[in-house]
């Protein structure tokens, strides 16, 4: 599948911006002073690029899978996620299962887009329901995650659209109308992980304050 140079240009400026604020904004000082983090940055990117070798293949260029984003996002904040997943992009695209003229699009309909969700989704949640371990939990852990994956979804589908790479018909009858089929167990997926790191290893969420969300309660 060829995407117009337009389109790639677009969604490098977007890919570039978003890269630059990310790395303005990363918390180096804990990056430096904590090699727990870097070893589960590490790790994390490394179960980005496993997971994302498994897709659905629909039509050429159109492909389902899992994400784990906003579990990414959760955990590591936004902008630690959306460097560890553009480079689990890169990696899975040097080892060729991504074509390099896609990278900037693919970078950002499924790392910025669905990062900058999860981020709205739980700034949503934190401004209007008071901090409770359930909400975090099920509107932004499980609902969030489902919502995160199609608006990745929804995003490719728009784009490819308008580039004109496949018809709007294609596009619906062989890739949206799934989306609703992903959407459930991404969620599921993204809130069992969330569960288990909030029991077990709450000090582990960037996102998450165990003092607020569980022993003001």
């Amino acid at each position: 599948m060829t995407i117009s140079f337009a389109l790639q240009l677009i969604s490098w400026l977007f890919v570039l911006s978003s890269l630059g604020w990310a790395i303005r904004t990363l918390p180096v000082g804990a990056l430096r002073a904590e090699p727990r983090l870097q070893h589960l940055l590490f790790g994390a990117m490394v179960v980005l690029m496993l997971t994302w070798t498994f897709r659905a293949g629909l039509s050429q260029g159109l492909s389902i899978h899992f994400l784990g984003i906003t579990t990414l996002v959760l955990m590591f904040g936004w902008d630690l996620a959306v460097l560890a997943g553009a480079l689990a992009l890169v990696g899975i695209t040097i080892v060729g299962i991504e074509d390099w003229s896609r990278l900037g699009l693919n970078t950002l309909t499924i790392v910025i887009i669905p990062a900058t969700v999860t981020l709205l989704i739980l700034r949503f949640v934190e401004r209007s329901i008071p901090p409770n371990f359930f909400a975090y939990l099920f509107l932004v852990a499980f609902l969030g995650g489902g919502v995160t994956v199609a608006s990745s979804g929804l995003s490719l589908g728009v784009l490819l659209g308008i580039d004109g790479v496949l018809s709007w018909g294609t596009i619906y009858h062989e890739y949206v109308r799934y989306l609703p089929l992903i959407s459930f167990p991404e969620g599921l997926i993204n809130g069992i992980i969330m569960t288990a790191m909030m029991v077990f290893h709450p000090d582990w969420i960037r996102t998450f304050d165990a003092k607020v969300y569980i022993d003001s309660q």
